[in-house]
């Protein structure tokens, strides 16, 4: 297995009109921000009135390889060369890497142009790197240094690393909380590297997602994102804020995006939230918010059009990223068995299906990890008390009734699911590692084939679903305190689905993945409070699949630096 990113099916085209309405439920993530204490310019905070370039959304980095590292910053010109405004000159822009903080020992440097044309972010595809190697690195423009960022390498392909750790993070509502799970990543001084499994930002306008008790806090722009303007501001609100930049500015990311990226249950040919005449043509919306993402995330070019790639981290591990929006069929009406069932649906697409079976098969590391945005594994939730269907059906996209499909999930395309999972057990691949966001819940699972046959079946792969970083979940919905209600909920989903291991449906906060050649371990961390800039975290649980089970068992937990 090489260190390349995939082949990229082709994106769509560009720009937008304007507002749209509030739709329903949904699963999020939005801007970030010490905004508030900013003014505004044309609905963007503006925090540079001076004359000059100024890095005012700090620094990142992502997709590691063993020789080289994407790095990533956006330079603001001029006061009113805002993000999305179009305005603002070209800007020479030089960049360093080096082994100290201090930059004394530089080893690599280069320049390049911030332009209107890319909102003037830039990125660096740094290589000629050392493997498993930090490193500092930071920009320049006329006479102002950036923000300086740390960095790290991935081991080289043929290395036996002793471990691996990765934060694990997804849907980061900007209006519902405050960003204390990147904080606390950022503080960490032991990760490989956080890897982001979608909804990085929201799409809705202020107020618009469900939030039952007010936004905490008002993202920019206030209006749904539609044009390609809207997006870029919105990923530059985002990036303001304090604990974002943070986690971007201590560990490279690795990120897929999911639906509000681009719009509520987003499929090839449109979406849940997006109207087509009233809110423009869905292929311009869908190319202006790819843009806006590849321009501001630090995901390379050779990806643009969609998030699926591979990075390996030496003989240890594998990860397969998935971008499982934009070659979807349209979701199915719940309760529809035929079509969930229909061959010819896909949520992955034929092409990507077939990348990720063969990369699996030829694959060489001990653990095969996949970053997919949606959970893999089945899941009923027909037994659930009544009081809490709605709750539920409100986060998960399922009838207030009961029925037992998400049809956003694999669960809503069996036939793609069937065909990956049947070929890992008839393949015999083990040690297959699914990393999940998505439902604002946490999850410990293990994967089988059926889950009527279960567990007299093996299961064929271990899944990971991590908890949201601030957007809603059951006890938010219902305004229950923790540990109360929603254990009631809990019970019964377990008792239907034997498979499912743990659950949590009412902590926010992140995940930390340790691989070592013995077992994956996940230590679930939840927040103190997500409306407190000041939150604390501890472990609620971990749980580890030792090698060649793909069973789970409840671990002592957490582990140590």
């Amino acid at each position: 297995m090489t260190n390349t990113h995939s082949e990229s099916p082709t994106s769509v085209p560009a720009e937008r009109p304007s507002p749209g309405h509030p739709r329903r439920r949904t699963v999020v993530a939005a801007t970030a921000a010490s905004a508030a204490l900013l003014p505004l310019v044309g609905g963007t905070p503006v925090a540079h009135a001076a004359e000059g370039p100024a890095f005012l959304h700090g620094v990142a980095s992502g997709d590691p390889l063993p020789d080289g590292v994407l790095l990533w910053t956006r330079v603001t010109p001029t006061a009113d060369a805002v993000p999305g405004s179009g305005k603002g000159g070209p800007v020479t822009v030089t960049w360093e890497v080096a082994e100290d903080e201090g930059f004394g020992k530089v080893v690599a440097h280069g320049t390049v142009t911030a332009a209107a044309a890319s909102d003037h972010t830039v990125k660096a595809d740094v290589r000629g790197l050392a493997a498993d190697t930090a490193y500092w690195f930071r920009f320049a423009a006329g006479g102002v240094n950036s923000p300086a960022g740390r960095t790290r390498t991935a081991p080289a392909e043929d290395a036996d690393p002793a471990r691996l750790r990765f934060g694990v993070v997804s849907c980061a509502s900007y209006e519902a909380g405050w960003f204390a799970s990147y904080r606390h990543l950022a503080a960490r001084a032991d990760l490989h590297a956080v890897l982001h499994l979608g909804d990085y930002i929201y799409e809705y306008g202020h107020e618009e997602y469900p939030l039952q008790g007010g936004a905490l806090r008002t993202v920019q722009p206030e209006h749904e994102t539609i044009t390609l303007a809207d997006y870029r501001a919105r990923h530059a609100h985002h990036k303001l804020d304090p604990d974002l930049q943070a986690m971007h500015a201590a560990h490279a990311l690795i990120a897929i995006w999911d639906d509000h990226e681009i719009a509520n249950d987003t499929w090839s040919g449109g979406a849940e939230n997006h109207t087509p005449g009233e809110e423009g043509e869905w292929a311009d919306r869908q190319q202006a918010a790819k843009q806006a993402y590849f321009e501001w995330m630090p995901v390379r070019t050779s990806t643009e059009g969609t998030t699926y790639r591979r990075l390996r981290f030496g003989r240890l591990a594998d990860l397969h990223l998935l971008d499982l929006r934009s070659f979807r069929d349209k979701q199915a009406s719940i309760g529809d068995g035929d079509v969930i069932d229909d061959p010819e649906r896909t949520i992955t697409g034929r092409k990507q299906l077939d990348w990720l079976k063969s990369g699996l098969t030829s694959s060489t590391a001990r653990w095969r990890m996949v970053g997919t945005s949606v959970m893999i594994s089945p899941v009923a939730f027909g037994s659930v008390p009544a009081h809490l269907l709605g709750p539920l059906a409100e986060l998960l996209g399922i009838p207030k009734e009961g029925l037992a499909l998400n049809v956003d999930q694999w669960d809503g395309y069996t036939d793609d699911r069937r065909e990956l999972l049947t070929h890992l057990r008839d393949q015999r691949i083990d040690n297959t590692v699914f990393l999940t966001g998505d439902i604002h819940m946490a999850f410990a699972n293990e994967v089988p084939v059926k889950a009527a046959t279960y567990p007299q079946d093996e299961p064929v792969a271990t899944e990971f679903v991590v908890a949201s970083v601030t957007s809603d979940n059951l006890d938010d919905i219902i305004h229950a305190a923790p540990d109360t209600v929603s254990t009631v909920a809990e019970a019964a989903v377990r008792a239907t689905n034997r498979h499912v291991r743990w659950l949590d449906m009412d902590s926010h906060g992140y995940g930390v993945l340790d691989v070592d050649s013995e077992r994956a371990h996940m230590d679930y961390f939840v927040l103190s409070d997500k409306t407190d800039k000041n939150a604390t975290s501890e472990v609620r649980r971990s749980y580890r699949t030792l090698s060649g089970t793909s069973r789970l068992e409840k671990a002592d937990g957490p582990l140590g630096a």
